[in-house]
This record gives structure tokens, C-alpha cells and sequence, in this order.
């Protein structure tokens, strides 16, 4: 008799507990629950004490917070023809529980199957050079679109990041080249204004020159001081251009104004002796 009703009361005490448990919920400040009343969407409640009716009601937990999707790496074909392995990060988060529960199964695995969808249906319509370069306006296309998708879920996809472009060995030498290319064109084109601009400085400082002659004595003096600087043994005396054009025009004044040397008359050859000619005895 005492077993049973020992086990009345044990069978009781476990009835009220699963029915404290189905009546009494407590709801984090970041969740939201979705109740259901036979089946039938009542309303959402939260945060804090929530009470139900005990096995007609029943609630289910959405997290409001911020998550964080990783999008797999997908193989896409840019519009040039280039496969590259992309992946991805997404930032969402439910602003509408009863339409991320009512409207969808799983909002999160479905949130992701848009996304790759998504990615790879808009890095197809880029070139390769765009999807390197404008970086910032494929992420804001990628999230419009996206969120677009997902608004009737009660989803708000904030953030969309292309993270990495995984290229191709060719096509990595390919670009390596070009940039190496292009390194050698800028290195060119500043040498050579670099020699325009020395030239544009000579010019200007020969006109300098030309007009004040004490400031070429100054550089010839300059040029000294440099050259013993060096502990050098030879001693170089610079001899001005100008003095040096003077001597060469009087060498060839004297050259063109001497008189050309007489040439000795040849002497005239002495005549041949004349030839003997010999006769046979029987002429």
C-alpha cells in the first residue's frame, strides 16, 4: 500500500513538473519567441517571463542577433572567360520571427543557398580586372540582391564581403608580367623627364653663362676643388672652349695663306745610245 502510493505521488510530482515546464518559458533579452496556439501562429512574446497554456501552446526561439555566414568557395567563369575560386562572408540578422518561422523552413541554410547562388550568378556578369579592382561595388551589389531575396523571410542581410580570389598559376604569371611592364614604363617615362628637365637646367645655365663669362671661371674653379678633393695626383687645367676655337681658326688661316712649296722640275732623261745591228757575212 505505501509503494503506491509512493508511486502516485512520484507520478504526480513528474505531471506537474512537465507542466510547470510547458507552461513556464524565460526568454533572452536578444530572442524573441513565436507562439503557436493548435497550430495556429498567435503572436510573437519576449523578452523575459513568458506563460503558456500548457500542451495547447507551444513557442519557438528566434535569435535577433547579428550572424555571421560563411559563404564556401564557389568556381566561377568571369566575363572574360577566367575561372577563379571565390568565397565569401555575409552579415544578416531577423528582424520579422513570425515570417523567419512561418514563411521558411531553415531561414539560415536558406539565407545561404541565395547567397552562393548570388555570388556566382554576379561575379559571372565581370570582367576579371573589375572584380580585382571595384571590389566595394560588387559587395553593395552582391547585398541588395541578396536582401532583396531574403526580405520576405523576415531577413535583413546588412553586409556582403568578397574575401578571396583564388586565380590560376598562368594567369598569376600573366599578371606578374604585366605589372612588371608597367613598372618598367613608369621607370622609363621619369628617366626621361628627368633628362628633359637636366636639359631645360643646362640651357639655362649656359645662357647664364654665356651672358656673365666670371660665372664660367667660377665653374672651372668648382670643377678644381672637386677633382682635389680626391687625393688625385694629376692636376687638370681647363682651357676654355672659346681660346681653343681661336687656335684652331688661325691654324687654318695660316694653313690657306702660306704659299704652296715648288715642285723640282724633273730632269730631263738622256737620250738612249742608239741600238747596234747585227748582219750575217753572206749579206
Amino acid at each position: 500500500m505505501d509503494s503506491g502510493i509512493l508511486i502516485a505521488l512520484g507520478a504526480i510530482v513528474v505531471f506537474a513538473l512537465l507542466v510547470i515546464s510547458a507552461t513556464v518559458k524565460i526568454v533572452q533579452e536578444y530572442e524573441r519567441g513565436v507562439v503557436f496556439r493548435l497550430g495556429r501562429l498567435i503572436d510573437m512574446r519576449g523578452p523575459g517571463l513568458i506563460l503558456l497554456i500548457p500542451f495547447i501552446e507551444r513557442m519557438m526561439r528566434v535569435d535577433l542577433r547579428t550572424l555571421t555566414l560563411d559563404i564556401p568557395r564557389q568556381e566561377v567563369i568571369t566575363r572574360d572567360n577566367v575561372t577563379v575560386n571565390v568565397n565569401a562572408v555575409a552579415y544578416f540578422r531577423v528582424t520579422d520571427p513570425n515570417s523567419a518561422i512561418v514563411n521558411v523552413a531553415d531561414y539560415v541554410r536558406a539565407t545561404s543557398q541565395i547567397a552562393q547562388t548570388t555570388l556566382r550568378s554576379v561575379l559571372g556578369q565581370v570582367e576579371l580586372d573589375d572584380l580585382l579592382s571595384e571590389r566595394e561595388s560588387i559587395n553593395l551589389r552582391l547585398q541588395t540582391i541578396i536582401d532583396e531575396q531574403t526580405e520576405p523571410w523576415g531577413v535583413k542581410v546588412s553586409v556582403v564581403e568578397v574575401k578571396d580570389v583564388e586565380l590560376p598559376q598562368s594567369m598569376q604569371r600573366a599578371m606578374a608580367r604585366q605589372a612588371e611592364a608597367e613598372r618598367e614604363k613608369r621607370a622609363k617615362i621619369i628617366h626621361a623627364e628627368g633628362e628633359a628637365q637636366a636639359a631645360e637646367q643646362l640651357q639655362a645655365a649656359a645662357i647664364v653663362m654665356a651672358t656673365q663669362p666670371i660665372a664660367l671661371q667660377l665653374r672651372y674653379l668648382q670643377t678644381l676643388t672637386e677633382i682635389a678633393g680626391d687625393k688625385n695626383s694629376t692636376i687638370i687645367f681647363p682651357v676654355p672652349v672659346d681660346l681653343l676655337s681661336t687656335i684652331m681658326n688661325l691654324g687654318d688661316i695660316v694653313s690657306t695663306t702660306a704659299p704652296a712649296p715648288s715642285s723640282p722640275s724633273p730632269s730631263p732623261m738622256p737620250p738612249l745610245p742608239p741600238t747596234p745591228i747585227r748582219t750575217n757575212g753572206n749579206d
